[in-house]
């Protein structure tokens, strides 16, 4: 699957669990280890959790395994590694202390609009 499109997935399993602040970072011509991050925050642990867990299984029982994860112990910052997409689900606070948007901040970064906003009001 193309990674643009895999991260496209990866954004709707996000919002379905409303994951918020979601950008996708650009990294083709700044790095070898992946061509895309997403990065999302959430407003608890158990948020976190749910987030990583939902993108986990979706992609999974499509066939899409997880290369490496890892921050399930503290659920402050949970990554899963689908080797050509990072996934990185912070908690407010630890997004902004470790701001891997001005680490990356030479790459194209892309604010992913919520879905649900959108749409127009029902009436």
């Amino acid at each position: 699957m193309d990674s643009k499109i895999f991260t496209k997935k990866i954004t709707d399993i996000i919002f379905n669990k409303k994951g918020f602040d979601v950008i996708v970072i650009n990294l083709k011509e700044l790095a070898s280890f992946a061509d895309y991050f997403v990065i999302c925050s959430a407003d608890s642990d158990v948020q976190v959790k749910a987030i990583a867990d939902d993108v986990d299984k979706t992609l999974r029982d499509e066939g899409i395994k997880c290369w490496h994860r890892e921050g399930y112990q503290a659920l402050s910052w949970v990554l899963l590694d689908y080797v050509d997409v990072v996934v990185h689900i912070f908690k407010k606070e630890s997004r902004l202390f470790y701001n891997l948007e001005k680490l990356w901040g030479d790459a194209e970064i892309e604010k992913i609009k919520d879905p649900a906003e959108t749409k127009p009001a029902k009436k």
